[in-house]
Order: C-alpha cells, then structure tokens, then sequence
C-alpha cells in the first residue's frame, strides 16, 4: 500500500459515523454484526451498513457470515459480521520507515546477544514514561499508546500490540522488551512491577496486567 492509499483510508474516519462504527467493532475483539454496531453507534441499522461496507472497501476493517443459531427452515440467512483488518495503516508526512531500522536493530541485539541489554533499556524506557504521567491510571497511558487496554477475569489485558510487526519476526525478543517496558512503566507510576505478566493470546498483546496485587 502507498502512503496516498492509507491517507485515502483513514480520511474516512473523519466521518464522526464512521469513526463511531470503526471503534465499535475494534473495541469488542472479534465479530460484530451490524445491529450491534448500529447500537453502539446511535445510528440506523441501514445506516451501519452502508458505512461498514464502505470500511470494508477501504482496508479498514474485514467482513465474514456468521451462521444463526436456529437451523433448519426459517432460520434466515447467515448474518454479515465485521471484524478489525489484520493489515496496518499508518501515515507519515514526509514517508519514514521506522519498522525496516526496528528491525534491523533487532536483528543486531540478536547477533550480538545483548538481549538482557536490550531488556534493561526497554525498562529504563517505561521508568521514564511512567514518570513524565505520575499520578494517571496505567489503564489511560497504555491506551494513548495503542495497548488497547479493556478488563477481563480480574486482569488488564491488551487487545492491540504496538509492536506487531517487529514481534511476528522476534517473538522472543520483542516480547520479553514489551514485558520489560511495561513493568518500567508501573515501576514509573509508583505501582508494583510485578503486575506485569507474559500472558499471551491469539491476536492480544504478550502482556497482561493484574488488576490488583498479590492477583
């Protein structure tokens, strides 16, 4: 994809509609059919649909069928669902490429094997995070950086990783900076590092946070 083809894409989150419907299927996780969305949105269900479609044509998000419960006649078709796109979008002005020299430099803690290094920094990195937002929840600084961060089963868990791309190609490394940065993080805001946890699953970040100590 071209710069001019993701600033086309997210131009239509402009839209307040769209934005709405847009952040309605990401924040559920998984499948959302349009009556879902059309609620979470205020709008009509027809209304839904003609902006999911148009989200869909845009890379924005996928669609799919979802079969009705009930079987056999007059059960109805299955229902269209939508779902978050698994490909990114990002837009810099002038074009940067920060993800080829992430990866490189990844490449070189490999070879060098400084991943304990690498994990100190990412640590001393989110001390420092966390003291520039002493005082705010942790829940509103990972969401201002892409965590996605919603609550389940007495844990903060992290729906979106912000480092996907460089993760897919350095499980381990990546992962064991991202715990790192996190536990940084609380050790910054005064909470307890220990709360920070490897705890990965499909499609979520590696990380995962116990919402209370001694959880």
């Amino acid at each position: 994809m071209s710069t001019d083809d993701d600033l086309e894409a997210l131009a239509l989150l402009h839209d307040p509609v769209r934005r709405s419907l847009y952040d309605a299927v990401t924040a559920s996780g998984g499948d959302v059919g349009r009556g879902e969305a059309a609620e979470a949105a205020g709008v009509s269900r027809t209304l839904a649909g003609h902006h999911l479609d148009k989200l869909v044509e845009a890379g924005l998000l996928e669609s799919g069928f979802r079969q009705q419960e009930r079987k056999g006649p007059g059960s109805g078709r299955p229902a269209k669902v939508y779902r978050r796109a698994r490909g990114e979008r990002s837009v810099s002005l002038p074009p940067r490429d920060y993800a080829t020299l992430a990866s490189v430099l990844a490449d070189v803690v490999g070879v060098l094997g400084a991943d304990e290094q690498a994990e100190k920094a990412a640590r001393g990195a989110g001390e420092q995070l966390g003291r520039r937002h002493a005082g705010e929840p942790v829940e509103r600084v990972l969401g201002e950086r892409g965590y996605e961060p919603y609550e389940e089963g007495g844990l903060l868990r992290l729906r979106n990783c912000p480092f996907h791309v460089l993760a897919e190609e350095q499980p381990l490394l990546v992962c064991s900076m991202n715990l790192a940065l996190c536990q940084g993080l609380l050790e910054g805001l005064g909470d307890d590092p220990a709360r920070a946890r490897l705890d990965p699953r499909p499609g979520e970040c590696c990380v995962a946070l116990s919402k209370t100590n001694g959880d």
